[in-house]
Formats: structure tokens, sequence, C-alpha cells
């Protein structure tokens, strides 16, 4: 039996994936990872074939599809937009392209059970290859394809900003979340203080809140920026909060974790997670600095 084209794409696509989350450390942001398989792969007329019903470029909805299987199959996790390749996973590499991706459309076959669904016949006649029994999922990747996009916008909105801008956006969430700012850092040397926030509008009651805010979206932070952090904390009582628009670094999650001082990590995933959390709660004006709009799905 010939093999599908779906499928030829499905196996060289998913196979770059994993190889390329492998040489990342093991996690990627999605979108970074379909970029570089851009990069590596040359996709014909017909992979790059984009659907008229979603937008969306055949050879990318493939994948998307195909990392549901990789998902189910204990291969990949996704969170937020991020592609995250399990121990599992990067042993699979070993399988080579084909046996990789038979041996987990098998598993997840088998999770899947062969249900059945009706929600997005139209959508399966835009990928040939596919049938009724693929809707729900086709359902989770168009699902995962749409997260990934917001996640991505969301970022992209927020790498716009400057410095202060951020900073901003920071303090705004604070408030929100209940706590008193007494000081936000004007422009030029902070002595690596950006935000001073109190748990009462007097700042009479522990603790004091020191918090170091760096909009940085494409670096991570390193431990001796958390280690300078802890050296701002005079008081006994005094918290720190590390808050970046990218990632920490392992050793600065360690430092973090080990450390004496009270110190709260909040990365990129983690702050958007908050406003997220809290956006019902915030004034329209506050909104502006990172507006949301929520869009909710029928689930499984």
């Amino acid at each position: 039996m010939s093999k599908s084209q779906s499928k030829k794409i499905a196996e060289k696509t998913i196979y770059a994936t994993f190889k390329i989350l492998k040489e990342a450390g093991g996690e990627m942001r999605g979108k970074d990872v379909v970029d570089e398989i851009r990069k590596t792969i040359t996709f014909d007329e017909y992979e790059s074939y984009r659907y008229t019903k979603t937008g969306y470029i055949r050879w990318e909805s493939i994948l998307h599809f195909y990392t549901i299987d990789c998902m189910k199959a204990g291969f990949l996790r996704k969170q937020k937009g991020i592609w995250i390749l399990t121990p599992e996973g990067e042993n699979a590499i070993d399988l080579g392209a084909e046996k990789l991706l038979s041996t987990a459309t098998k598993l997840y076959r088998e999770w899947d059970g062969k249900r059945k669904a009706e929600t997005v016949e139209g959508d399966i006649e835009e990928i040939e290859d596919f049938t009724k029994d693929d809707a729900s999922q086709i359902q989770q990747s168009l699902i995962s394809q749409y997260e990934d996009e917001a996640s991505n916008g969301i970022r992209n909105f927020i790498i716009k900003k400057n410095p202060y801008e951020f900073q901003d956006l920071v303090a705004e969430l604070l408030k929100v979340m209940g706590y008193f700012i007494s000081d936000v850092a004007k422009r030029g040397a902070d002595g690596g203080i950006d935000i001073i926030a109190y748990t009462d509008p007097l700042g009479t009651r522990q603790p004091r809140i020191i918090v170091q805010v760096k909009h940085r979206p494409n670096d991570s932070i390193s431990s001796d920026e958390v280690q300078k952090l802890a050296g701002t904390l005079k008081r006994n009582s005094d918290v720190g909060i590390f808050v970046t628009s990218g990632t920490f670094s392992k050793p600065a999650i360690k430092e973090a974790r080990n450390s004496r001082e009270h110190i709260e990590l909040i990365d990129f995933e983690r702050l958007i997670a908050l406003w997220q959390n809290y956006y019902s709660k915030l004034t329209d004006e506050q909104k502006n600095f990172l507006p949301l709009h929520p869009i909710y799905f029928l689930g499984e």
C-alpha cells in the first residue's frame, strides 16, 4: 500500500521537530520550531499550499495534526506555546523518521480508542488523506495552532514595549493582585530595585517587596542576576520578585530556590498566566497595557 502524501510530510517534519528540540536543550517555542523547519526543509508547491478556510499552510497543519499523536504517546508536551521534548521523545529519535511517527500514531490510536466526532467535517476536506475518524484529532490540532498563534501575538506585543512600559505593566499587575506600590524607578540607575511594594497602603506591615524587572524577551536571566537581587534585600522580612519578559536559566532557578532570602521568579509564561487570571479585575485603562480577548472552544 502506497504511503499518503500527508504521512510523508508528517514523517519528515515530526522527525525534524524532535531533532530541533533536542539540539535546543529539550524545549522551544512552537513558532521557533516551525521557523527552523522552514530553514532546513525545502517544501514543494503541494506542501506549501495555503488552505482557503483556515489560512494555514498544508505542511504546518499536518505537523500540528501529528504532534497530537506525539503528545498522547508521551513523546512531546506543549505548554502555553512552548514545545517540550520528553526523555521518551528523545529516545524515539533513534527509531528514525518513519518508525517514530508510526509508533506515535499507534500509541495515539490505542489512547483514542478510535472515537468518532462530527465537529469539524468541513476542515477535514482540506486535508485530503484524513477521514471522519480523524475529526477529533483535527479539532485538537487546529486549537493547538490557534493557541500557538495567540501566544505568539501576545509575545510580539510585549516585545515591542520599551523597558519602562514593561515595568509599568508589571506594576499594574501587582496593583490588581492587591499590592500597594510605594515606588517605581524612573529613568537612570535604580540600584537593582525597579518597584517597591507593600501589603498595606502605608507600608507598615511586613513584608516589603523588592521587584527587579528585566525586559529581555530573547535572553535567560543568569544566577548572578538573581544573587544581585538577593543582595538588595536588606531587611529580614524582605521578599524579592524577579520579573522578566524572557526566561530564567536553570542555575538562576536553582539560585532562587536555595537562597536564604525569599525570591519569586516570574518569567514570560508565568507573567501572562497571572495577567490572564486577574484580567477581569483590571480597569479599562489597565487592560490597555496588554489587551486580551478570550475565546472558548468546545472541550473533549
